[in-house]
């Protein structure tokens, strides 16, 4: 085995379970790579161009890391690299770094978003209080990769999928559909300025896209309370995810 891919020495040297999680997957670019495959397997040029500041030295050191910890698989032979269950458990904690970080002045969207990226923060940003009662199946072609959102029963699944086969379909870059998805121009206004490209039932997109802001919303999560008399923590789950992945036999190369 290669220095590249021994385990590296834990950086935190606590019993902290947070710090066990950040020994694992608390280098920089490693939670972007896993974002990067939570819909669909990729060769690595196709990871790389989700990660426009990283380069191919550093992503093939932590790519090899991840392999390690179990997160993400690799095909030899294919050249193809997918998250293991493992890796697909840590959706959760993209989502909610992508909660938290509304709560945090400084976002830029004008920089890079791929559309792994984009399609997270949807996941994250449909407004529940909008939605009871309402079913859509949203198509978005992003170019290199494209995906089949479906709502229905206050659930939001998307999956990756090409092409899509929905009642309507938005074209454009990560950059240029997060306007349409979350900016103030109406979709209309976007399609004449050639923004983004619209195929398909135009109203239902319309209203499909009015259901997601960028505001900060209550944390779905388990939530700790302190029992005094016993001096234990007990838990209380209540979640109720946003996303559902399903696991795609599609390649990016």
């Amino acid at each position: 085995m290669t220095d590249q891919v021994k385990r590296p020495r834990p950086r935190y040297d606590e019993g902290c379970l947070a710090a066990h999680a950040l020994n694992v997957i608390g280098d920089r670019w490693a939670l972007l790579v896993v974002r990067e495959l939570m819909f669909a397997p990729k060769r690595f040029q196709m990871i790389r161009a989700g990660l426009p500041g990283v380069t191919a030295s550093v992503l093939t050191g932590r790519l090899a890391q991840l392999v390690q910890a179990g997160t993400i698989d690799h095909n030899d032979r294919l050249g193809i690299y997918a998250l293991t269950d493992l890796g697909r458990g840590l959706l959760p904690v993209l989502e909610a770094l992508c909660q938290w970080a509304l709560t945090m002045p400084g976002h830029d969207p004008k920089r890079f978003i791929s559309p792994s990226a984009l399609m997270i923060s949807m996941g994250v940003n449909l407004q529940r209080d909008l939605i009871a009662g309402k079913t859509f199946v949203a198509g978005f072609d992003l170019g290199t990769e494209s995906f089949d959102m479906r709502l229905a029963d206050g659930v939001l699944r998307t999956t990756a999928a090409r092409p899509p086969d929905t009642p309507f379909l938005l074209r454009g870059t990560g950059n240029t559909l997060a306007i349409a998805v979350y900016g103030a121009h109406p979709l209309s206004d976007l399609m004449s300025q050639g923004v983004v490209t619209a195929e398909g039932d135009v109203d239902s997109a319309t209203e499909f896209l009015s259901l997601f802001r960028l505001a900060p919303q209550p944390y779905h999560h388990r939530v700790c309370k302190w029992a005094p008399r016993s001096g234990f923590l007990s838990l209380r789950t209540n979640v109720r995810g946003l996303m559902e992945i399903r696991a795609s036999s599609d390649v990016s190369s």
